[in-house]
């Protein structure tokens, strides 16, 4: 959500989201997702310079909701139904998270922003995207990421770094890549549900994974 900013939200980041997710919805998908909330605060980050962990992570949950709420008034400028479905209550500014609803609204064709992570402190948005997807029975997570794919180390660092194609869960977690936190991929490889990492600062990729194409790294899957 930051773009090339040090901290916060660009406007025309979400922008571009948004108009990525409304050509998929007008394809018929449905779509939910999960955004965390780096951009803004980083509870784990804050942990490690001395602030209680509960604490840290609670505020990093609220910032989630921050970003949900702004790529909801995008969404919605553009003519897409949206509704945010916070893990904290917060009546006021979004509904509360209820599996029925969530699936409901799915149904009825309105994209679902899942915020507030899981509701509790100790699990990354990972998780959250993992156990959301579960429970409204998603057929796969795609993990949008600063790179267009797995690597064996830091692209970003080392230029020589080796892309995979596929990969399997147990690779995954033995191998130690740093994807999605070690809950969230042990919940999809016991429900197996396939995850797809690929680049999202490349226009259009949404729309090229959702069609199947082979763009990024493809995990696990039955």
């Amino acid at each position: 959500m930051m773009g090339d900013q040090e901290y916060g939200i660009d406007p025309l980041v979400v922008q571009t989201v948004a108009q990525e997710v409304q050509e998929i919805r007008a394809l018929g998908v449905e779509v939910a997702i999960v955004i965390g909330g780096g951009n803004i605060y980083r509870g784990v980050a804050a942990s490690a310079e001395g602030m209680d962990r509960t604490s840290a992570d609670h505020m990093g949950m609220l910032a989630t909701v921050i970003n949900s709420l702004a790529l909801q008034d995008a969404l919605e400028k553009m003519g897409v139904f949206t509704r945010v479905l916070s893990a904290i209550e917060m009546n006021r500014i979004a509904e509360p998270y209820i599996r029925r609803r969530a699936v409901r609204h799915l149904e009825k064709g309105r994209v679902v922003i899942f915020a507030g992570g899981t509701g509790n402190p100790f699990f990354t948005t990972d998780t959250a995207a993992a156990l959301r997807a579960m429970e409204v029975k998603s057929q796969v997570i795609l993990k949008a990421t600063k790179v267009d794919g797995v690597y064996d180390s830091d692209p970003m660092v080392n230029p020589k770094a080796k892309k995979f194609e596929r990969l399997s869960y147990i690779e995954v977690l033995n191998l130690g890549l740093r994807i999605m936190d070690a809950t969230a991929i042990s919940l999809c490889m016991e429900n197996r549900l396939p995850i797809i990492v690929f680049n999202l600062a490349q226009g259009g990729n949404i729309k090229r994974v959702v069609l199947g194409r082979k763009i990024g790294t493809a995990i696990g899957g039955k």
